[in-house]
This record gives C-alpha cells, sequence and structure tokens, in this order.
C-alpha cells in the first residue's frame, strides 16, 4: 500500500475532507510567507525612520518626504497624521497646548489604529486553520472507519487485512488535518506576537513625538504672549 494509492481508494467524503485540508494548509503557508515578509519590512521601516527622525532633520522635510512615497509606512502615516494635525491646529489660531496635544494624539491613535488592523490582516485565518482542521481531520477518521467496518459488514471472514486499507486512509485525513493545523498555529503566536509589539513600537513613537510638539506648542503659547504683551506696552 502506498499513501497515494490509499488517497485515491478513499470514499469520497475521505477525499472532500482531504482537499479542503490541502486547501487550506496551501493557503496557510501563502498567507504565513506575506505576513512574515510584511512584519519584517515594517519592522526594518520603524527603526530607519526612527533613526532619521532623530538624527535632526527638519520636520517639515520630512514630512515633504513622507508625503512623496507612493506607499509610506505604518509609522510615516503616524508621523504625517500628527503633524499634520498640529499644523491644521496652529493655523486656527490655537496656541493651547492642550488643546493641541489632544488633537494630534487622537489624530495618531487613528492612524495606529489603521495601521495595527492592516498588520492582522489574515491572521485570523492562520488561528481558524489552526483550531478547526485537526477536527475535520478527525471527521475523516471517523467517516472513513465507519466507512471500513460497513465493508467489513458483507465479508463473511473478518481479518486484519479487510479492515487495514480502510482504516489506514482514514487515519491520513487526521495526519493531513495535524499537518495543516501545527504550522498555522505555530505562526500564528509568532504574528500575532510581532504585529503586537510593532504596534507598541508606535505607540511609543507617538509619545515621544507628541512631547516634542508639546514643548514646541509651549514655546509657541509663550511667544504669542511675549507679542501680547509688547502690543500692550506700545
Amino acid at each position: 500500500m502506498s499513501v497515494f494509492a490509499l488517497i485515491i481508494n478513499a470514499s469520497f467524503v475521505v477525499q472532500l475532507v482531504m482537499l479542503t485540508l490541502l486547501a487550506a494548509s496551501v493557503v496557510s503557508w501563502v498567507v504565513i510567507v506575506q505576513r512574515g515578509r510584511l512584519l519584517n519590512a515594517s519592522r526594518a521601516q520603524l527603526l530607519d525612520f526612527e533613526e532619521r527622525f532623530w538624527s535632526g532633520i527638519d520636520l517639515n522635510e520630512l514630512y515633504r518626504e513622507c508625503q512623496q512615497k507612493p506607499d509610506p509606512s505604518g509609522v510615516e502615516n503616524v508621523f504625517m497624521a500628527g503633524l499634520k494635525e498640529f499644523s491644521k491646529m496652529r493655523q486656527q489660531n490655537s496656541t493651547d497646548p492642550d488643546a493641541l496635544m489632544a488633537g494630534v494624539q487622537r489624530a495618531m491613535r487613528i492612524a495606529i489604529t489603521r495601521e495595527a488592523e492592516a498588520l492582522d490582516t489574515h491572521l485570523p485565518f492562520l488561528a481558524t486553520v489552526g483550531s478547526t482542521s485537526p477536527y475535520i481531520g478527525l471527521f475523516g477518521t471517523v467517516w472513513g472507519i465507519m466507512h471500513s467496518f460497513q465493508g467489513l459488514a458483507m465479508v463473511k471472514q473478518a481479518t486484519i487485512a479487510t479492515v487495514a486499507p480502510g482504516i489506514s486512509e482514514a487515519l491520513i485525513a487526521t495526519a493531513m488535518g495535524l499537518f495543516a493545523a501545527i504550522p498555522a498555529v505555530i505562526f500564528y503566536n509568532r504574528y500575532a506576537s510581532h504585529a503586537e509589539r510593532q504596534v507598541s513600537g508606535l505607540h511609543t513613537f507617538a509619545d515621544e513625538f507628541a512631547s516634542l510638539l508639546y514643548r514646541q506648542s509651549l514655546k509657541l503659547q509663550h511667544n504669542s504672549k511675549t507679542d501680547a504683551v509688547r502690543k500692550v506696552a506700545e
């Protein structure tokens, strides 16, 4: 007996279960490769941007560079959202630092939420495959064994050789279920942890950027008060 022969000779239901598990496994590996590349690229982009951000570059120049990119990274979207909201509120003659920071932090939180949703895309599929594949395979096994015993009832003399093929084809369904589930569970846990660390890094950058803008808003408030006093004195 060969594995291929057992699959070909299996009942239609067991073959359907195996085909379902094979499709789930193939799609899972596509998601695993795609998510792995995305998370690695996102982490590298965060580190590169933070290095450039703290290099002393003018924020307006950095904003223009990010704006010119066809596909800005997650941290660049957070940066642009915060600086855009800060500039917008300054144009509205808002010099209250608390009001400025409330608007900036709200804009950056929205950008971080969108980035978190992008990082978590397709991860629920891995979780679903990891949790359901063993049960789907077990269903195929139960069905195959039941089919084997039904065939056993039609023969006069029952031997191990009579039931072995049916049980073997049934157990292949369980093996395929585990083959699909184990990588999905491993990489789901790995990628969920990576995505969480990435979002935490975005929150850290947002807090640091907000502190920088808060100091700048205090300076603007002080300058506006100085100008007001100067005008009164004149």
